[in-house]
């Protein structure tokens, strides 16, 4: 039976971080590279088998999961370990860090959908649309890796002091950068650069965004825990662009409308560390404020400051100027047909004016609701210590 208290560790005795937060972390980062390499092969070459080294980085994420969590149910449930046994809850007669008991049920989801994805595309396509039920279970035991991977990292957090505290911090951040990924990655569709002066891609935004901003502000207790993930966002997208086109790659699938010899990486991230820096800045002013309060002046500030830097840079994007290695506009996949807007570099139904602005107060709406559900999750998890 659990303690009471579960023990605070001290800086001094424990101050490296356990090998199996690092294997929650190394999952996460898997997946993530995974998901965006797999994309890339699709507009670069199509889905030709199963067996893609972009495939193996997703799937790797199930296994390095069911690793870390296998070893903490195990362990605490039938060798009894004191420091596991004092932070653990009890699911179906097993004990465990309740992390270990989400990442470990995401693990085996991944896993699961993986020969029923294979039979997907054989039944119905190579190269199908990326909605369909195996890949949305995929998703779902993705996401249950990521939030089981991030409560373990809190919880341990929430426990340790000094040295083992301000690593687990930084961890913490890290993990939540990784996490900003996927969420804009499972946006990519309402964010593509052509939409950006549209205000369905800043609504898209505003509904979540904020809400991971405002949790790992208040979970890590770090003052610029939303400007941090967010650089962690930006710089991870950055990589990618640098890095994929370096490798060769040629189109399996048709038809082909442009020549491709190289894997095509991601679109610039979404500025969104300024909206994140602003957030940061209000947050660090209005500690003694009414969480009410903190989300209704967060809206219009996260989503103002996001359009004011995301509308000109979208407008650049649209320029031969940004057909460089840095900013990647003059990638185009090998199925993308020259009288396409991505091709022609045009904006897809632009809006002005009264329309554009009653999109924009509804992100701004959307963006408050977000933040104030950060905000209460965030308190929440910084009392969890299981």
């Amino acid at each position: 039976m659990a303690t009471a208290n579960p023990p605070v560790y001290s800086s001094e005795k424990n101050s490296h971080i356990p090998w199996y937060l690092w294997c929650a972390a190394l999952a996460v980062t898997s997946v993530t590279i995974g998901a965006h390499w797999d994309v890339s092969w699709h507009r670069s070459i199509g889905r030709d088998t199963f067996w893609t080294p972009a495939h193996m980085a997703i799937y790797a994420c199930g296994i390095l999961a069911g690793i870390c969590c296998g070893y903490l149910i195990l362990n605490t449930t039938f060798r009894r370990v004191p420091e596991l046994l004092a932070s653990s809850v009890g699911v179906f007669g097993f004990r465990a860090p309740l992390g270990a008991f989400l990442a470990a049920w995401g693990g085996i989801a991944m896993l699961t959908s993986a020969p029923f994805d294979n039979w997907w595309h054989n039944a119905y396509g190579l190269d199908v649309k990326i909605i369909s039920p195996p890949h949305t279970l995929l998703m779902l035991g993705i996401f249950a890796v990521d939030v089981g991977a991030l409560f373990l990292i809190a919880a341990a957090m929430n426990r340790a002091e000094g040295a083992l505290f301000k690593k687990l911090q930084w961890l913490l951040l890290y993990l939540g950068g990784l996490m900003m990924v996927l969420t804009m990655f499972f946006r990519t569709e309402y964010v593509w650069d052509t939409k950006l002066h549209m205000a369905s891609a800043y609504i898209s935004v505003a509904i979540g965004v904020p809400t991971y901003f405002a949790l790992l502000w208040e979970c890590s207790r770090h003052r610029w825990a939303a400007t941090w993930s967010a650089a962690f966002y930006t710089l991870f997208l950055i990589g990618l662009i640098l890095i994929l086109p370096l490798f060769p790659a040629e189109p399996k699938l048709g038809p082909v409308y442009q020549p491709v010899h190289q894997f095509i990486p991601p679109l610039f991230p979404v500025l969104l560390i300024v909206p994140a820096f602003c957030m940061d800045l209000l947050l660090q002013n209005t500690q003694r404020w009414k969480p009410w309060l903190i989300a209704l002046v967060t809206g219009p500030v996260f989503v103002l400051s996001l359009v004011a830097v995301e509308w000109p840079f979208a407008s650049f994007l649209m320029t031969n100027a940004a057909k460089d290695r840095f900013f990647g506009a003059g990638y185009l996949d090998y199925g993308t047909p020259p009288w396409s807007h991505e091709a022609m570099r045009q904006f897809l139904n632009p809006e002005h004016g009264l329309v554009l602005w009653k999109g924009l107060l509804l992100a701004m709406i959307y963006a408050a609701i977000s933040t104030w559900i950060g905000l209460a999750l965030g308190k929440w998890m910084r009392k969890v210590q299981r």
